[in-house]
């Protein structure tokens, strides 16, 4: 019953708290603590990247974090609404470890490349991360929109405008974030390689080119994705010159 209520307790206390009916966490008023025991957002950041990092998303629940930070529930929900929050915050959080930086050089094609690979490095280190952007909701974020605002400045300097810089910014981000999120599921034992590569030595005449082409064994995701990157990156040169 204490738990029903205080969960109620809770609820309430979001629904009055500015912006309680925005679903975004960045778009909502930060809480003071008001009396509450010393939690401050950067420790439930800080606790959830490691506890994400350890143990995964899957482990990530409010109770867990709050038994992680020597909390309560009730006080951990006094800071964030939603689970949502709290990978929201954790995302963005991977961003600010790597500085964006501070001027652009003179080649917008060598800034958008340097920029695209410390961002495969930061969802590297963090593999839980590549998965979260199947969500409901754009980052929005400080450090990943000064991320995204040096990206975009870049393919603005490229000559790409409105909807091609737009569609040019989704492209990278789904290279980015595909790449990174196969690299990091997909763990092919020795075994498994090498009894799919006969599988599909076996049926060579419905599959030639897979077959020849070492779909199943070519793990080298260093140099697939510096190679998807080149292509796309000739590609929005090449639209520049249109």
């Amino acid at each position: 019953m204490n738990l029903e209520v205080n969960v109620i307790a809770g609820k309430e206390r979001s629904r009055s708290q500015s912006g309680a009916g925005v679903g975004n966490v960045w778009l909502r008023s930060a809480r003071g603590n008001r009396g509450e025991p010393p939690l401050t957002r950067a420790r439930i950041v800080q606790a959830a990247v490691a506890l994400l990092d350890e143990e995964g998303m899957d482990r990530l629940t409010m109770r867990h974090l709050a038994e992680r930070l020597q909390v309560g529930a009730t006080t951990l929900y006094w800071h964030v609404a939603t689970k949502a929050d709290v990978v929201d915050l954790a995302v963005d959080a991977i961003f600010g470890e790597t500085s964006v930086p501070d001027e652009h050089s003179d080649s917008p094609r060598d800034d958008i490349a340097t920029l695209v690979n410390d961002w495969r490095q930061a969802m590297l280190r963090h593999p839980w991360a590549a998965t979260v952007p199947s969500r409901q909701r754009p980052l929005m974020g400080p450090n990943f929109l000064a991320w995204m605002e040096f990206l975009q400045s870049a393919l603005l300097r490229s000559g790409l405008t409105d909807k091609r810089l737009n569609a040019a910014t989704w492209a990278l981000y789904n290279h980015v974030m595909g790449a990174t999120a196969t690299q990091s599921s997909l763990q092919l034992s020795v075994e498994e390689t090498r009894l799919g590569q006969e599988y599909l030595e076996s049926r060579r005449d419905q599959y030639p080119t897979v077959a020849t082409y070492n779909y199943i064994a070519d793990d080298d995701w260093d140099a697939s994705f510096v190679a998807g990157l080149e292509f796309l990156l000739d590609g929005i040169e090449a639209q520049t010159k249109r």
